[in-house]
């Protein structure tokens, strides 16, 4: 896909994941790291998305070009069933003891009370930005290398999946709100990246530990997981390290995120989503159409 020829941004609703089955706990590989990781994630999206709806229509007002609009539209619409479906998944984690309402109320006092006293508008659409290119990075990285999940519950896997086929389809608007209508230069563009770089890891961290604790895990125990998980993150070929290309793009002037090829299978959940209607089997042939 390239800035001429990219994917079209088609809200999805009323999917059905399967999310009040017996998933087991530990979904991933059996493994509490690897999944709190990704439990850890999907507390932080349903403030995240509302925060990211919240940041581009704020210069909704100030858009002229009808397509941008139109996009602003359907993105606006595919992040709240991104949100509403990660609220049902987090009710699993709720019954699990994970402090949810807590976790929220503090996102939210977060994005909602104490970022708009510290930022311009321009900054928060910065942070949106930013953080979308992360998360499209890191859909590539789980859904192009099936080794990753290969061993991930198929239910909570096509949630991520679908999450993932609508981060690439949308994962420009952000950006182009940011340099077209609020007119960030370099600078405005890439210091919210340097910001989001150390947050979101610190903030999904915290959440991971909260977890580990509720989950009954001791100190000692906590620290052999760390240490793995870290390992199992950083390790050359482990879960960023290939993606520091992508990651680094941002940074290049001139950069746009449809100028990185990504998702080659995008179209293989498409084409089974759009014959058989699951969501499910969907995520299963993207995952293994994987390398």
């Amino acid at each position: 896909m390239s800035a001429q020829q990219h994917a079209t941004i088609v809200p999805r609703e009323q999917l059905d994941f399967g999310l009040d089955g017996d998933i087991p706990k530990y979904w991933m590989d059996n493994d509490p790291f690897k999944t709190r990781f990704f439990d850890a994630m999907s507390t932080l999206f349903p403030q995240g998305e509302k925060f990211f709806i919240t940041s581009v229509r704020e210069y909704r007002d100030q858009i002229t070009d009808p397509k941008l609009l139109q996009e602003v539209k359907d993105f606006t619409r595919q992040e709240a069933q991104h949100s509403l479906v990660h609220r049902h998944y987090n009710d699993r984690l709720k019954k699990q003891g994970i402090e949810i309402d807590a976790i929220e109320a503090e996102l939210q006092q977060r994005f909602f009370v104490d970022a708009p006293k510290v930022t311009t508008a321009r900054q928060r659409v910065g942070i949106t930005a930013a953080l979308e290119h992360l998360t499209a990075m890191m859909c590539t990285t789980f859904f192009e290398r099936r080794e990753l999940l290969d061993t991930s519950d198929p239910r909570v896997r096509a949630m991520y999946a679908w999450h993932a086929i609508e981060e690439v389809e949308h994962k420009a608007v952000a950006f182009d709100v940011l340099t077209k209508v609020a007119k960030a230069g370099y600078w405005s563009r890439v210091m919210p990246m340097i910001t989001v770089t150390f947050g979101f890891p610190l903030t999904v961290a915290g959440i991971m530990n909260h977890m580990f604790k509720v989950d009954g895990f001791s100190l000692w125990e906590r620290t052999k997981l760390w240490a793995r998980g870290l390992w199992w993150f950083y390790k050359p070929g482990g879960l960023f390290i290939p993606t520091l290309g992508y990651y680094l793009a941002y940074y290049k002037p001139g950069f746009h995120p449809w100028k990185l090829q990504e998702m080659p299978s995008y179209g293989t959940w498409l084409e089974t989503f759009q014959r058989t209607g699951d969501a499910i089997a969907a995520g299963n042939a993207l995952h293994a159409a994987g390398q």
